[in-house]
């Protein structure tokens, strides 16, 4: 896992809104005597380290524009690097109570999942795209997902409805989340739509060959193998957990498409359909960053297409695997905990 300076993510965001705007228009400038770099064997150059991490959420909130001014870009910079700051500065009290869990916002859910500040790294800058600072990710169709179908509607209270209330959920590690069971990556960070997770490791290497560019996702360390030419596509009843990915270049973008989604792996709680397809854009706009799109286009599920985009960064380090794995200790806690509560509730019954 990587770990960030944030005394110096500190001092970057406290520069001002006119050099923050100087420095991003040279950043994403395509002009000039840069080039888009190519491999040595005729592609776009895509392959290093690269991270997604950005203080600008998923949606839109209500009432904020599609475009930040600069001035609000630096605020939320600087507001974000003294919340740091001051979280980093406190002094630990080696006698103090247990953390209260969920209701802590540097939380994941319970008393057991509290981080100090230092191992996370949710991100110190605005997502800048076009030379746009962006108040979401989400731009189309208007910062915020869409609506959901009657069947899609229906098909999530039918899972409900399968959802054991006691005990099941419990049963076994197969009735755990896949992230929970390190099978796949917390949030959407491998995808697809590879998304940032707003906590840590939100990094990727990118490799490329002639017949294949591989993806890899720190986070829980996935791999998403995306295959170039002619598509051939997978059996409907084939789903691996990240989909079947075909990619073509249209110039310097590199396009993929991907179907074929395992139900398990959701977003947000909604599975893609068999008719579902999403569709993703990487492109390569100055030697740090890397531009992506993507768009979900799934009809049996969402009332129209919605996507939006961010950059990618240039990441000037070394990854290191993030070695969570199936069958981890905290999993192996969780269902020793059901146990125990079904033999207390059992004892208490005899009494």
């Amino acid at each position: 896992m990587k770990v960030s300076a944030y005394s110096v993510a500190a001092v970057i965001a406290l520069v001002s809104a006119g050099l923050l705007a100087r420095g991003v228009a040279a950043q994403e400038s395509h002009t000039g005597d840069w080039k888009v770099p190519m491999t040595e064997f005729g592609q776009p150059d895509l392959q290093g380290n690269w991270s997604n991490a950005t203080l600008t959420p998923l949606m839109r909130r209500t009432g904020d524009p599609e475009v930040l001014t600069w001035a609000q870009a630096a605020a939320i910079e600087s507001g974000a690097a003294d919340a740091v700051q001051d979280a980093i500065n406190e002094p630990s009290d080696p006698d103090r109570p247990l953390p209260p869990g969920g209701s802590d916002p540097v939380c994941i859910d319970s008393g057991t999942t509290c981080y100090n500040e230092v191992y996370r790294e949710p991100g110190s800058k605005v997502a800048v795209v076009n030379g746009e600072p962006r108040s979401s990710i989400l731009t189309r169709p208007d910062g915020r997902i869409p609506a959901l179908t009657p069947q899609a509607q229906q098909l999530l209270r039918d899972m409900r409805a399968a959802t054991p209330r006691e005990g099941g959920a419990f049963d076994n590690p197969e009735a755990r989340p896949l992230s929970e069971r390190c099978v796949v990556s917390f949030g959407s960070n491998a995808g697809p739509p590879m998304l940032p997770n707003y906590w840590y490791n939100n990094n990727y290497t990118i490799v490329q060959s002639p017949e294949a560019i591989v993806i890899m996702t720190e986070m829980v360390h996935d791999a998403r193998i995306i295959h170039l030419g002619q598509r051939k596509p997978m059996p409907e009843n084939v789903q691996p957990y990240f989909g079947d990915s075909w990619g073509h270049w249209e110039g310097n973008t590199l396009v993929i498409e991907t179907t074929n989604i395992n139900p398990a792996n959701v977003f947000r709680g909604v599975p893609l359909s068999s008719k579902g397809k999403i569709i993703e854009r990487l492109t390569r706009t100055s030697p740090d960053v890397i531009t992506y799109s993507f768009t979900v286009d799934d009809p049996e599920r969402y009332v129209e297409p919605w996507g939006g985009e961010l950059p990618f960064n240039r990441l000037n380090d070394q990854l290191y695997e993030y070695s969570c794995h199936e069958g981890n200790y905290a999993l192996e806690g969780v269902l020793r905990g059901a146990r125990f509560d079904e033999a207390q509730a059992a004892e208490a019954g005899k009494n």
